[in-house]
């Protein structure tokens, strides 16, 4: 819809500035009664749902508005005097108007409107969001002393009493609790409770209960930007155990924050809907590694999904200037998801090396789906809410499309949760 208002603008504005030049006029009180029309128009198209009314529009709607009360003010200023008609002030003006009107679109382009992929499972989806404070740990990223602060979201099923299992999901380098929504939705809608973190100051920003936001932090950012394990594995290897760190300790104080809460009899309902026995985590890329690592620590977790991630917490060194993975075979069902971005590097890329020995069919519940024709952040919903900014990020334009990617996603997802927390059927890639 932003491209269409600015295609509009820029052909209007173009034929109005060539009927003004033949006329030899500025058109002025015409030129005042359009802008108050197209406020108007504006709002009207809102109140009819034909724009989906949101931040995107904000600036726009601001820029219509202040040009309406120009032209509204400048129509009832009688004494105003004409000026002087001159071509060229008639295509500055012209070109001016469409650079605002662009800048002023330009979240409405980068930020389209879409149509959310709805979930198929029989269940109403409902919401809930909480911060949560990790009295155990001091944050390493303020020098402030206060304690680790999480802001969470769950997915759940409403209208119901029964239990169903729960999956912790950690986003990306660069991500946010959001980044995967459509899948939450999906799964929640088939009878799970999905909460996801976000992880401060590693993720983009993050609002808590109060209304503060948290930007990611400088340091970590410069780390995710220098890390390269072509050049120098024991940087990235530090990096690695740093990072899963404190991913694996956000996700254990989540976990055993929200079975605790399972007990309490002052708790919200949605914590009495966690099936305690079954638990389950994914993430995508470093939440990905984190999840993965979660598979090695705790034994009460059932299944791990992974979303095109390497095993970062399975390397325990630099040796020869080759990563050591560890050798205990890796101990929970896993299914590993990868775009055009990685599957034809497993082999080439040190991080992935224990990644590309699980191809073989050594580990029997160890799974790998390579989705075609889409890149790296086509995995999450940014390829939804910014196709701009998705195949920038990518580097290449997705021949598949983002619907259809993430609707294999939560197909395959759904299906190798309910095998191994549920214990429905078989799972099998071909199915």
């Amino acid at each position: 819809m932003g491209i269409i208002i600015l295609l509009i603008d820029i052909v209007f504005e173009i034929i109005f500035a060539v009927f003004c030049i033949i006329t030899k006029s500025n058109q002025q009180k015409a030129r005042n009664i359009i802008r108050i029309i197209a406020f108007s128009g504006f709002v009207l198209l809102a109140i009819l749902s034909v724009i989906d009314w949101g931040a995107r529009y904000y600036t726009l709607a601001i820029l219509l508005f202040l040009l309406a009360v120009i032209g509204a003010v400048s129509l009832l200023n009688k004494k105003q005097g004409k000026k002087a008609y001159k071509a060229m002030n008639i295509i500055m003006k012209t070109v001016g108007i469409i650079l605002l009107i662009f800048v002023a679109t330009l979240p409405s382009i980068v930020f389209p409107q879409y149509v959310p992929i709805k979930p198929t499972g029989k269940y109403q989806v409902g919401t809930e969001t909480y911060t949560y404070t990790d009295s155990g740990r001091i944050e390493t990223y303020t020098n402030t002393g206060e304690y680790r602060k999480l802001n969470v979201e769950l997915w759940y099923p409403k209208n119901t009493d029964n239990t169903y299992p729960l999956i912790v999901f950690s986003h990306g380098s660069y991500g946010i609790k959001t980044s995967n929504e459509t899948l939450y939705n999906e799964l929640a809608s088939h009878g799970y409770i999905v909460c996801s973190i976000d992880h401060t100051f590693q993720c983009l920003y993050t609002t808590d209960e109060n209304g503060n936001t948290t930007f990611m932090d400088k340091s970590y950012m410069s780390e995710v930007k220098n890390e390269d394990a072509h050049q120098n594995k024991q940087q990235s290897y530090e990096y690695y155990q740093k990072w899963m760190k404190v991913r694996t300790n956000d996700i254990n104080f989540v976990i055993d924050y929200i079975l605790g809460q399972v007990n309490e009899n002052t708790a919200d309902k949605v914590y009495k809907l966690v099936d305690t026995k079954k638990i389950g985590v994914m993430g995508h890329s470093l939440g990905g590694s984190a999840a993965l690592g979660m598979g090695r620590m705790r034994k009460d977790i059932s299944a791990v999904i992974a979303l095109e991630a390497p095993f970062q917490y399975d390397i325990k060194g630099v040796e020869n200037n080759e990563f050591v993975f560890t050798n205990e075979k890796y101990p929970v069902p896993v299914l590993n998801v990868y775009s055009d971005a990685s599957w034809n590097h497993l082999g080439d890329w040190p991080q992935y090396a224990e990644n590309y020995a699980l191809l073989s069919n050594i580990n029997p519940t160890a799974f790998n789906v390579h989705i075609r024709g889409v890149g790296h952040l086509t995995l999450t919903d940014l390829a939804l809410t910014s196709p701009f900014l998705t195949r920038i990020l990518n580097g290449q334009k997705s021949t598949t499309s983002t619907e259809d990617c993430l609707k294999m996603i939560n197909k395959v997802c759904l299906e190798f949760f309910d095998c191994y927390l549920k214990g429905e059927g078989r799972f099998s890639l071909g199915s």
